[in-house]
């Protein structure tokens, strides 16, 4: 297995957050289509490719070492300084229907354990996103 681009191994976080309760909502692969399509970070990437490398995840996800593996390989790909980057696009995802699963949690503990996101960090990461995700009613 060939070591995926930065943009990879940023949508396999996504796709690992997504998948985490073997439950990929329509609601949450729209957010990351439009964390890609939106984010400056994915500026360089040909969305068209989207799916192809979603798929590459997830037949990652089920070989040998699985999501252990999948979180290695984009740990290892996304540079150190977008490695908080990283924990927004996957959280992103995550709180996009407004309830996260304990599976959920659970990658999302792994990944700060892995990409090493400082607790302050975090906590500004989630804030942000909760207040983003806020409406009137």
């Amino acid at each position: 297995m060939k070591k995926p681009t930065a943009h990879e191994a940023l949508i396999y976080l996504m796709v690992v957050t997504s998948a985490s309760d073997r439950d990929m909502t329509d609601v949450e692969l729209a957010r990351i289509g439009d964390v890609v399509k939106s984010w400056p970070i994915f500026q360089d990437f040909n969305s068209d490719r989207l799916v192809k490398v979603a798929q590459d995840c997830q037949q990652l996800l089920h070989g040998d070492g699985g999501l252990q593996k999948v979180i290695e390989l984009a740990r290892d790909s996304v540079p150190l300084h977008l490695h908080d980057t990283a924990y927004a696009a996957a959280f992103e995802v995550a709180a996009v229907d407004l309830e996260m699963r304990m599976e959920e949690l659970r990658v999302l503990q792994l990944l700060r354990q892995e990409l090493a996101v400082d607790p302050l960090t975090v906590a500004a990461i989630e804030r942000a996103n909760k207040a983003r995700q806020r409406s009137l009613t």
